[in-house]
């Protein structure tokens, strides 16, 4: 952050990297593998700040139990430093048919890999 440059690089490149001062963002996140998660995660450095990004709804591996973000939900959930938060219907802020869109999908639940939109992993 004390240089005031914003690099972009893909998951694959992070390996051996350590981040430190950096803020680091992860989109699509929902598509990580458990292990390319910890490697992400384990790249922290002094400083760092990680904001991790995906939609639960919308995993696109085989599986769902593959993906690291439903996985570091289940394991980091408590850990301090480490907060999740959810977003909602209301915060969708596209077209207005995008937000009946995901009602409908979300009331129907086609997908046995996704969880409905209103899951949270903070309610156990």
């Amino acid at each position: 952050m004390d240089e005031r440059r914003i690099e972009v690089a893909p998951l694959a490149y992070m390996r051996g990297r350590n981040l430190d001062n950096a803020f680091i963002i992860l989109d699509e996140a929902q598509n990580t593998m458990k292990i390319q998660m910890k490697m992400f995660l384990t790249r922290l450095g002094i400083g760092s700040r990680a904001c991790i990004t995906g939609d639960i709804t919308q995993i696109d591996l085989p599986t769902s139990k593959d993906s690291g973000l439903l996985h570091i939900q289940s394991i980091l959930i408590g850990v301090q430093g480490i907060k999740f938060v959810e977003l909602a219907e209301q915060d969708i802020v596209r077209h207005p048919l995008v937000k009946e869109i995901v009602k409908a999908y979300s009331k129907e639940n086609p997908n046995p890999n996704s969880l409905p939109l209103s899951h949270n992993p903070n309610n156990k």
